[in-house]
């Protein structure tokens, strides 16, 4: 019988934003394996499982952990906060599953940061966009700013993962810095805080004040393109609609 491994987008990990596909693979699995934090994110609901964990950093032995399970003839989920595919663990798992041609993956996709952020911020995401981490853990800071730089000239939404963390505290600094060579000061910029989680924080701004705002590495920022606006207190995005005026309110007033 093959193996079967599911990768679990968990979103930001609140059961009422999970999708319904994630919580059946959840609720399936004889053993869950995640990176600490997210385990303790499932709440009650999952703790009857065996849950198996690994700390930061210890990316590759959390996903050789899921094949080892697997072979053992377990059902086997791996949580990744978001969605596995964006900046998770399932390109990795695929890439390590090429020693084990007896276990099948499949990927359950999963509430990305820019999708959550956005929808607390208004519609800062509805025309072309692009995502761009700033950890240069694994990407060198020259491609980054070159994505940056290309970005800023496509005149795309720009969603900034990993913006801050102890060891890179001036890294949006550097990044609007970079922006600031061809956009706009007053561009629109906002950024969540603990996007679906206890202390959920929003903020609007433009790009000069992003620079000089403190974040964290649970933060998403999103700066506008030229078609952005505040709009309400929203940040939207506009789609490039030809909205008709309504002739008979025109009217009476």
């Amino acid at each position: 019988m093959t193996n079967r491994i599911y990768i679990v987008g968990m979103g930001p990990g609140r059961e009422d934003m999970m999708t319904g596909e994630a919580l059946c693979a959840l609720e399936q699995a004889d053993v869950i394996v995640g990176y600490t934090t997210y385990l303790e994110l499932l709440g009650e609901r999952f703790q009857g499982k065996e849950l198996l964990s690994t700390p930061m950093r210890q990316e590759e032995e959390r996903c050789r952990l899921c094949f080892g399970e697997a072979e053992k003839g377990k059902k086997v989920a791996l949580v990744c906060s978001g969605d596995a595919g964006i900046y998770g663990l399932a390109s990795l798992m695929y890439e390590i599953g090429k020693a084990y041609p007896e276990t099948e993956l499949f990927v359950v996709a999963g509430i990305t940061a820019a999708s959550s952020g956005a929808a607390v911020l208004g519609a800062p995401l509805n025309h072309d966009f692009c995502v761009i981490s700033l950890s240069d853990l694994l990407t060198p800071w020259e491609t980054i700013e070159k994505r940056l730089r290309a970005a800023a000239m496509g005149d795309f939404v720009i969603v900034l993962y990993n913006p801050s963390s102890r060891k890179r505290k001036d890294y949006l600094m550097r990044a609007c810095d970079i922006l600031l060579e061809s956009v706009e000061e007053e561009r629109v910029c906002g950024y969540v805080e603990n996007i679906g989680r206890e202390g959920t924080k929003a903020e609007l701004c433009n790009l000069k004040q992003l620079r000089d705002r403190q974040v964290n590495m649970f933060t998403t920022v999103f700066i506008g393109s030229s078609g952005s606006e505040i709009t309400g207190g929203k940040f939207i995005t506009r789609r490039g609609y030809l909205i008709e005026k309504d002739t008979d309110i025109c009217r009476n007033h």
